[in-house]
C-alpha cells in the first residue's frame, strides 16, 4: 500500500508527460492519457490500483506489497 500522495504524483506526471508527447510527438500518446484517467476512475470505485501494486513489488519507498500488510 502506498501513500495517496505518491499515487497522485505519479498519475499527474504520467498525464502531463503523455499530453506533452501527444502534442509534440504523435497524437496516439493521448490514448495513454485516457488510460491513466480510466485507471484513476476505476480505482476510485474498486479500491484496486495497478500502480500501487507495481510500486510495492519494486520496493518503492513508503510502499509495501499487499502481502506485507498488517491484518487487524
Amino acid at each position: 500500500m502506498c501513500d495517496d500522495v505518491i499515487i497522485r504524483r505519479f498519475a499527474g506526471t504520467f498525464v502531463l508527460v503523455s499530453v506533452a508527447l501527444g502534442w509534440w510527438v504523435h497524437p496516439a500518446w493521448f490514448l495513454f492519457t485516457a488510460f491513466v484517467g480510466a485507471n484513476l476512475l476505476q480505482s476510485s470505485f474498486t479500491g484496486f490500483c495497478p500502480l500501487e501494486r507495481i510500486l510495492g513489488a519494486f520496493g518503492f519507498p513508503r510502499c509495501r506489497p499487499r502481502t506485507q500488510r498488517s491484518t487487524p
